[in-house]
């Protein structure tokens, strides 16, 4: 029984390095969102940090236009990311969680 949970201990260290490994490797991933006619572009890591935003030139004099597509192509990068990045650390979780029954079913 200490051998056991010596063991889980062990896969649990394991699972955390894991789990801050894929952090690392989810600022690499970038998501790239448009607006629908293409006047402005959000690009986006999969931990939710925004490496850059370019906007059309005709957009420039219309501020409260400008402020509503920024709100909405951020948002809509922002979710893209968060599911990114949820996916990807509980399939870390999962894979280095102990098989404890009913356990499982929280991963899903």
């Amino acid at each position: 029984m200490f051998g056991d949970i010596m063991g889980m201990m062990g896969k649990l260290k394991e699972t955390q390095k894991k789990v801050e490994e894929t952090k690392e490797r989810l600022n690499l991933v970038s998501i790239q969102e448009k607006s629908a006619d293409n006047l402005v572009s959000v690009t986006i890591t999969a931990n939710r940090s925004i490496k850059s935003i370019e906007i059309d030139d005709s957009l420039l004099s219309e501020k409260e236009k400008l402020e509503d597509y920024l709100v909405l192509t951020v948002n809509r990068a922002i979710e893209k990311a968060t599911e990114i990045n949820e996916k990807e650390l509980a399939a870390v979780a999962k894979e280095g969680m102990p098989n404890i029954p009913g356990l499982d079913s929280m991963f899903k």
